[in-house]
């Protein structure tokens, strides 16, 4: 049995706070096989909700897992990701503060669970939900997270998204025009991120931690290359006025988006080599490749090590 990259308790704490968003992570020791639950109230603590106004009829909403956007108008409210399971009632709080409409559509960023944990809630309160086609499909079945040596059991059937798209999507809500795009696989097989093109807004999802190493989900075909490439198409549509929310962390500018691409470029060109050449994920790690900039990008979730552990193994599985 394969020893997960994280240990029992960094991966409560990675769950609680970041990437799944699920209740509980169990097991006898930390290389036993876990069960990630989806769909129950989480029990984790969460913080409170900070609502940030970035134009007259977008906002950001942060403290429930994921960041969240929420769009205000005439055809009620559209909100882009849903947050931790069981924080739904936190989220439609903060919401209800900005408008009495109801929350009409909901769009999936790709299929974690601190982005996708309230979906359920979220439809059965009247959302309908969209997303990339494998944002449903990984929800639909059950999942296995490497890092973590995890299942990730299926999400029910009102969790599902009820539209998909293969490549790209525009929407119109509210007088706002939206542009869906897919990405191909990068923290994950189902990621997309979406242009706010009047608010000059964009949502990356996953694709972005602002401030930290990211962590990327090899298990469902994520890897450095991939964000490397996502990372590119994202700086051909924003500008320097474009306000852009990442997966996690502060909000952020095109030059500080520009920062996090050019480490992730960095990244790739100082560890791809060294799988290349043989040698192996323990030495990898000795060789410390990364030293220079764990002291800003180290300091987040997602420790030097582990993000070593982790890039070594998506280069080996897709980048060769």
């Amino acid at each position: 049995m394969k020893t997960p990259f994280l240990n029992r308790r960094e991966a409560l704490q990675y769950i609680s706070g970041l990437a799944v968003g699920a209740t509980a992570l169990y097991g006898a020791s930390a290389s036993a096989s876990a069960v990630i639950r989806f769909g129950e109230e989480h029990e984790g603590e969460q913080g409170d909700v900070k609502v940030e106004k970035l134009s007259d009829s977008v906002v950001m909403l942060a403290g429930v897992g994921g960041n969240i956007a929420v769009l205000t108008g005439k055809d009620g409210v559209l909100q882009i990701d849903s947050g931790n399971p069981g924080t739904t009632p936190q989220v439609l709080k903060a919401v209800q503060g900005l408008t009495d409409k109801p929350v009409t559509t909901l769009i999936n960023t790709h299929w974690h669970g601190d982005h996708t944990g309230g979906n359920a809630d979220m439809a059965k309160a009247g959302s309908r939900i969209f997303a990339h086609d494998n944002t449903r499909k990984r929800l639909s079945s059950e999942q296995f997270i490497e890092a973590f040596n995890s299942k990730v059991p299926a999400s029910p059937e009102v969790a599902l998204p009820i539209l998909t798209f293969s490549r790209s999507l525009t929407l119109y809500h509210s007088g706002e025009e939206l542009h869906l795009a897919y990405v191909q696989p990068a923290h994950t097989d189902t990621d997309i991120f979406i242009h706010f093109a009047k608010a000059n807004v964009l949502h990356a999802g996953d694709l972005f931690f602002n401030g930290m190493y990211p962590f990327i989900d090899s298990s469902t075909k994520g890897w450095i290359g991939g964000m490397v490439k996502a990372a590119d198409k994202i700086l051909a549509v924003v500008d320097d006025k474009t306000k852009i929310i990442p997966g996690h962390g502060a909000l952020s500018t095109k030059e500080q988006f520009k920062q996090y691409r050019d480490m992730l470029v960095t990244v790739h060109e100082r560890i791809a080599p060294l799988v290349k050449s043989g040698k192996s994920v323990e030495d990898t790690v000795v060789a410390k490749p990364l030293a220079d900039l764990d002291d800003k990008w180290g300091k987040g979730f997602m420790k030097p090590d582990v993000f070593v552990k982790i890039v070594y193994g998506g280069i080996k599985k897709f980048g060769m």
